[in-house]
């Protein structure tokens, strides 16, 4: 007999992983043509926000470590979407920067969220249902980011 709380029908973790990988997934028809992975995906969103942080504040807004972000980075100036240069004040900082072109894949990128949302909607569900997980999934990330592991 199965302990009731090892099987996988009953594992949170089983659904946001699943989630999460099919989600990604969902990207890259929408992505492959600018050329995009996912990371770089998000690491743009960051950067269409608010253009020139350093590594640092973009790694905190991704909740990963500059060690994961820096060969993102690399990648990413190699194709020419942004540059990074030193810190003014602090020269072992790196500010990263959108280039001209990295500005203008914002526009081919607009269209993306309203049809992954789309896509989402279709198959799973409205908007307002979907909109609506977002502050639980919010209190989920907060609760695993102050874990003993995740600190």
């Amino acid at each position: 007999m199965a302990y009731e709380q090892l099987k996988l029908e009953n594992q949170v973790c089983f659904r946001l992983y699943t989630a999460a990988r099919l989600t990604m997934g969902a990207y890259h028809p929408y992505l492959d043509p600018l050329g995009l992975t996912y990371p770089q995906y998000l690491v743009m969103l960051v950067l269409w926000e608010q253009d020139k942080q350093p590594v640092n504040d973009i790694a905190h807004k991704l909740l990963l470590e500059t060690n994961t972000v820096t060969p993102l980075l690399q990648r990413m100036e190699k194709a020419g979407w942004i540059k990074r240069t030193k810190g003014k004040e602090d020269s072992r900082q790196r500010i990263v920067s959108l280039t001209e072109k990295g500005v203008e894949m914002r526009e081919q990128a607009k269209h993306i969220p309203e049809c992954l949302s789309a896509d989402i909607i279709k198959n799973a569900g409205s908007a307002e249902e979907i909109m609506q997980m977002i502050p639980t999934l919010d209190k989920l990330i907060e609760g695993l980011k102050h874990t003993t592991h995740n600190k």
